[in-house]
């Protein structure tokens, strides 16, 4: 859906992967729970748009909506900053993420087929 700023009408989403530091498949039951209500509370906190998430047990795929006064490189940090920041100070076993990240664009046009991936990430890596 086209959204609007007071100057700009835009369709931005980023397709942004990230894994945890030493790529251990730990990212699962609680803690993908715990990250993807984190996620969540980010992107409501600065404004973005949570398409779709998917926690895998090596590594993250989130889908975001943003306005364009925010780069790319901008939400991966808060993303993965804030939702360290966050995950640690509230749980005992800690997160740490790499400092490399995918981020690809989408708009109107591809955003069904990057959230479809998304969704069927769950089943694949079985």
């Amino acid at each position: 859906m086209v959204k609007s700023t007071r100057h700009a009408k835009y369709e931005l989403y980023y397709h942004i992967v990230f894994v945890p530091k030493y790529r251990r498949s730990h990212l699962t039951e609680k803690t993908k729970e715990r990250l993807e209500t984190i996620f969540a509370e980010i992107c409501e906190d600065k404004g973005l748009e949570l398409a779709e998430s998917e926690v895998m047990p090596d590594h993250v795929h989130l889908f975001i909506g943003s306005p364009p006064k925010n780069a790319p490189s901008l939400i991966v940090n808060w993303v993965k900053g804030i939702s360290a920041r966050k995950y640690n100070q509230r749980y005992d076993d800690h997160v740490k993420w790499t400092r490399s990240y995918y981020v690809g664009t989408a708009g109107s046009d591809s955003k069904g087929a990057v959230e479809q991936y998304i969704a069927e990430q769950e089943g694949g890596d079985e």
